[in-house]
């Protein structure tokens, strides 16, 4: 079995990476992080493959979300070979929960599958309304 904390560790440190500006706008970099099989479910719920998510981040057509930042990242070894992660991102005022699930291949650990759900900030108790934004634009989450 592989070891947990390195399976967690690894799949860590593969979204930091895909948080990063420059991995984002590089084929050859997001090929080495994308599993083969991989999709995802953006925040305004459209599905895409792979091949689309790297064609429209490396376009220059993507919107580029600014500063993304990601906190309360948590990750279970859910068995040897699959990690999942849970985490929120906020850039510009937009937040979202996000899943990920990262398998290890022969490559090394890649990400398989995410899905990204916006969220408005805590609501505000004067008015009963909520502080935050709906969901952004569809874009790949990448």
């Amino acid at each position: 079995m592989t070891e947990p904390a390195v399976g967690v560790a690894a799949a860590i440190e593969g979204e930091l990476r895909l948080l990063d500006p420059a991995v984002r706008a590089s084929a050859d970099l997001l090929d080495q992080v994308l599993h083969p099989d991989y999709h995802e479910v953006d925040t305004t719920g459209r599905l895409w493959d792979r091949a689309t998510v790297i064609n429209t981040l490396t376009s220059g057509r993507a919107p580029r979300p600014g500063q993304l930042t990601a906190s309360r990242m948590h990750g279970v070894h859910l068995a040897d070979e699959l990690v999942h992660l849970t985490f929120d991102t906020e850039a510009r005022g937009r937040r979202a929960h996000r899943s990920s699930l990262w398998r290890l291949t022969e490559a090394g650990w890649l990400l398989f599958y995410h899905q990204a759900t916006p969220f408005d900030a805590a609501p505000d108790v004067s008015d009963g309304t909520s502080a935050g934004h709906g969901p952004s634009s569809g874009r790949p989450s990448g």
